[in-house]
């Protein structure tokens, strides 16, 4: 049992020592004389670049302040947080990551028009509730399986484009 202890925490070190930061994955994306925090449009998916995924939104991402469009998807995202100081953020994309809770948006919840939150683990929409701009809702193949969870979604006055395609509630026939 000790050794497997052993195995398990070694393993977790090499995981995390081979995450790529958003402070690199930033960095990545400045090419050609281009400089992020000038940026309308960024893309943070270091797997593109052959460089391990992104398991953090941290701080760094607070320098993002042109940037209109944030790109995040296919990484592996646990939470939602480090977005304060995106103060021109419109359009924010995390589909494919480990996302389970809508939550650090309050920072973006002005601004925010479009969420892009597909793929991911998302079981409530409990908080969106903040997004009082949002336009467009992307929400497919997560865990949705409750009305009350969709009926959330009638507080925002804006909302004019959803896609919940493959979430449990999809397929259920009846109204519970």
């Amino acid at each position: 049992m000790w050794c497997a202890a052993v195995v398990a925490a070694a393993s977790l070190d090499r995981q995390l020592r081979a995450m790529t930061s958003c402070k690199e994955a930033i960095k990545d994306c400045e090419t050609d004389g281009n400089v992020a925090t000038e940026m309308e449009e960024i893309r943070l998916c270091p797997i593109a670049n052959m460089k391990p995924l992104i398991v953090k939104m941290d701080n760094a991402l607070s320098t993002l302040k042109k940037c209109k469009h944030l790109r995040m998807s296919s990484n592996a995202i646990g939470k939602i947080e480090g977005l304060a100081g995106c103060d021109a953020l419109q359009i924010l994309s995390l589909g494919r990551n480990a996302i389970k809770k809508i939550e650090g948006l309050n920072e973006v919840a002005d601004t925010l028009e479009q969420v892009w939150i597909s793929y991911n683990q998302i079981a409530s929409f409990a908080g969106i509730e903040k997004l009082v701009n949002l336009q467009v809702l992307y929400a497919s193949n997560n865990k949705i399986d409750k009305w009350p969870e969709v009926e959330r979604l009638q507080t925002l006055p804006k909302l004019r484009e959803l896609n919940l395609t493959n979430n449990p509630i999809m397929q259920k026939g009846e109204v519970d």
